[in-house]
């Protein structure tokens, strides 16, 4: 397939400033070059890409909305948003990465810990020294984290926490965790805070998750907590109760909303690529029959909502007017159309859908753990019905 045409059918690129298409093109150059090389092979052997962080931190890639001051690139929000797209262009599991270690890692870190762990942390991690992973979801409640099992009880001038946390990405690979435990009695989330615990830590562990169909460039794994001791200062001090966790997600969720729409973009080009080169029956393209051409006009309608979409949600964040209702709304919306489209696009190739050589399949096997993570479909659904009635359902 040639060189990546982008998707810009209601000339959306006049809706950035010139700081914002520069970001975008050099993190699409970033990932011409440096991931589809080996994106395909990191999949079949289902790793993720370690080599490709030290460019990503070279690039600012990481925490790349928080401030210089603590070595990160500040930018924009919106910028933000089109890195993360760019990086979904190349696949799932490398926006997943990013959005993990800037977003869930150094995001609270930045918002609820102290002055001494923002300068201890965020620079290393800006720079890819120190990788970070974020412990929420428990084997037994994942879209109802207040529900949740582990344990932090105080122990002197220390902290013992106990429990396990499930589908971690990053957790294999992380030098320090962001977990959240209960400090007081199991049925009140109010006593939910969070901790930043290396994972060097005695009594810490995390197993690679087995038998994954999906996601398979991206380190994904249980971690498990057996007396591990930490310092009383690895507490953050600013978290309080689940509405601190539910932040980070809201800052999480924001970027898979952008990074949806680059895989969307990324199979809408092959497969409109594929459908100008494939010529079948009386010798004419497939592009050139009322099937394909439907198909692809589908396919374009609704990337180009969801383009407008993220950019109005973008402005609304750097206003500081977004609200997570609206965050569950784009990441419902771009993750349903880009995994409809990852559908049609591999359809579109024919038997060649299946290859690996081919992005459709990949992209389409991705979306479908992004569906369920960070808030199912049905449960962004129940928010915004909620919002919009006054009436909780759940």
């Amino acid at each position: 397939m040639g060189k990546f045409t982008a998707v810009d059918y209601f000339e959306a690129d006049a809706l950035l400033t010139d700081e914002e298409r520069m970001v975008r093109d050099t993190v699409r150059e970033w990932v011409d070059r440096s991931v589809l090389p080996v994106i395909g092979r990191a999949y079949v052997e289902r790793r993720f890409p370690r080599e490709l962080i030290p460019e990503m931190a070279e690039l600012g890639l990481l925490g790349a909305n928080l401030p210089e001051e603590y070595g990160c690139a500040g930018l924009n929000s919106l910028a933000y948003g089109l890195i993360m797209r760019e990086l979904e262009r190349g696949d799932s599991g490398i926006r997943s990465f990013a959005s993990v270690q800037g977003a869930l890692c150094m995001y609270p870190i930045h918002a609820f810990g102290s002055e001494e762990q923002r300068r201890k942390y965020l620079p290393e991690m800006a720079a890819g020294r120190v990788i970070g992973c974020f412990g929420l979801t428990e084997p037994d409640f994942g879209s109802n984290p207040a529900g949740m099992i582990t344990r932090a009880l105080q122990d002197g001038d220390s902290w013992v926490i106990n429990g396990a946390k499930m589908w971690i990405t990053n957790g294999s690979t992380a030098h320090i965790a962001i977990v959240w435990a209960k400090t007081g009695e199991l049925d009140d989330p109010s006593s939910i805070r969070g901790f930043i615990v290396p994972t060097s830590t005695p009594g810490f562990a995390a197993r690679d998750q087995p038998g994954k169909l999906s996601l398979l460039a991206s380190d994904t794994s249980e971690l498990t907590f057996r007396d591990v001791r930490v310092p009383f200062d690895a507490i953050l001090p600013g978290a309080a109760g689940l509405r601190s966790p539910l932040m980070c997600l809201t800052q999480a969720r924001y970027g898979i909303a952008w990074g949806a729409v680059g895989a969307a973009m990324a199979c809408y080009d092959e497969a409109l690529s594929w459908a100008k080169e494939r010529v079948q029956f009386d010798g004419h393209p497939i592009a050139g029959t009322q099937t394909q051409q439907l198909r692809l006009a589908g396919m374009l309608t609704e990337i180009t909502k969801s383009q407008l979409l993220c950019i109005q949600l973008g402005r609304l964040k750097d206003a500081g007017r977004m609200r997570a209702q609206q965050v569950s709304l784009a990441k419902r919306n771009n993750v349903s159309i880009a995994a409809d489209i990852a559908r049609e696009a591999r359809r579109l190739l024919g038997a060649n859908g299946i290859l690996v050589e081919y992005q459709a399949m990949r992209h389409m096997a991705n979306l479908e753990s992004v569906y369920t993570y960070e808030g199912t479909d049905d449960i962004h659904g129940l928010i915004l019905g909620q919002d919009v009635t006054g009436i909780p359902a759940f």
